[in-house]
């Protein structure tokens, strides 16, 4: 099933007649432990479930472990529900997303987790619906689960949700460190799809926009929110998110991955952090280490585009207007910032190079070349 977008101020009102499409009856219901009420979701939410036996399931850490997905997985099976809604931030979709596959498959959750036993089955039907101007979860068919500090990635089209609900009035309350590290994942997403080797015109389409929509709105959103900059970094994300499901991320994001799981770092400020040095990085890319096969000349327009969107004339002025966008919202600019010290680098080091994601870098990536950029964010 083709995902259907319901997007814009009042749409998760319409949760009702989407499950009536689903023929839905009994629901479980994904939510993160605090996230439902903070976020004002609740009182939008719980009235579109009227009539509708529901199941809650919201046990489970801010990065989702194996564990937590193995609980929901059988708290699923058990109450035979027949449709699964998510309704909270990244992680929250993610489990959703997760578990609602994995339910479908006749083994051990962790076996398709580790990549021991292929997907056998599609998933169920899903509705997300997100709370945070941030992660485009809702928009991929992917997610992440850590298992023992590492980070696997999740995969399967039928993970897709069926609908996503956007709506921006769930947005509204998050305070303005989360609305900073959220939205600052999704001008990453949009910077690191645009650049991806993987990347096509359809997805450099949703990037730049996305990228557009997040460079005029995000300090607003977190200094000053207002509806307009809400509504306009809750699109970004979406943009951002249908960018990487075509594409997926690379090295910025493979780097933050042990910064999170290891140094407790959130998501957005992990992949941020080295977003202007490996632009820089990337600016210097030969003919010698070049990855995309589409060739230099087409890796130069390319990055040469992401300065121009920047509305920078320089890689150097275009790195330093994003570090002065991180600055201007409160984020940390350096790893001493984030009290991670030499040792710390090593542990990134060694455990920032996820094959997949790296590979998409449009330059080859080393540890010697990311060591002495952590060297020089220290």
């Amino acid at each position: 099933m083709k995902q259907q977008e319901r997007i814009g101020a009042g749409t998760a009102a319409g949760l009702r007649d989407v499950l009536s499409i689903l023929s839905s009856q009994r629901v479980f219901l994904v939510t993160g432990r605090n996230s439902y009420d903070a976020s004002g979701a609740r009182d939008l939410i719980e009235p579109q479930l009227k009539g509708h036996d529901r199941v809650r399931f919201s046990d489970f850490a801010t990065n989702p472990q194996i564990g937590d997905i193995e609980r929901g997985v059988r708290a699923l099976r058990e109450t035979r529900c027949d449709a699964v809604v998510a309704v909270g931030g990244g992680s929250v979709i993610d489990v959703a997303k997760a578990v609602n596959l994995l339910a479908a498959q006749p083994s051990d959750p962790r076996a398709y987790v580790l990549k021991q036993k292929a997907i056998a089955g599609d998933a169920g039907p899903l509705v997300a619906i997100p709370t945070t101007g941030g992660s485009g979860s809702e928009a991929t068919c992917f997610a992440v689960v850590y298992l023992d500090r590492v980070k696997y990635s999740l995969e399967h089209e039928s993970m897709l949700a069926d609908f996503a609900i956007v709506d921006p009035q769930l947005t509204m309350s998050a305070p303005p460190h989360l609305t900073a590290v959220t939205g600052m994942d999704a001008l990453c997403q949009a910077v690191e799809s645009y650049w991806s080797v993987r990347s096509t015109g359809v997805s450099r389409g949703y990037a730049a926009e996305a990228l557009r929509l997040a460079l005029q709105n995000l300090e607003e959103a977190v200094n000053s929110p207002s509806t307009p900059a809400r509504d306009a970094m809750a699109r970004a994300a979406h943009l951002a998110g249908k960018a990487i499901n075509i594409s997926r991320t690379s090295a910025c994001h493979a780097v933050s991955y042990p910064m999170t799981s290891h140094f407790g770092v959130p998501h957005g400020q992990a992949v941020a952090l080295t977003l202007p040095s490996m632009l820089l990085f990337n600016s210097g890319v030969t003919e010698t280490d070049l990855l995309d096969s589409r060739g230099l000349a087409f890796v130069r327009g390319i990055l040469d585009d992401l300065v121009s969107m920047i509305g920078a004339a320089s890689f150097e002025e275009a790195a330093g207007e994003i570090t002065r966008s991180m600055k201007s919202i409160g984020l940390q600019t350096t790893l001493g910032g984030l009290g991670i010290d030499d040792d710390g680098i090593s542990v990134i080091v060694e455990n920032g190079f996820n094959p997949e994601r790296v590979s998409n870098n449009p330059r080859i990536l080393t540890q010697v070349a990311l060591r002495s950029m952590l060297t020089q964010l220290a």
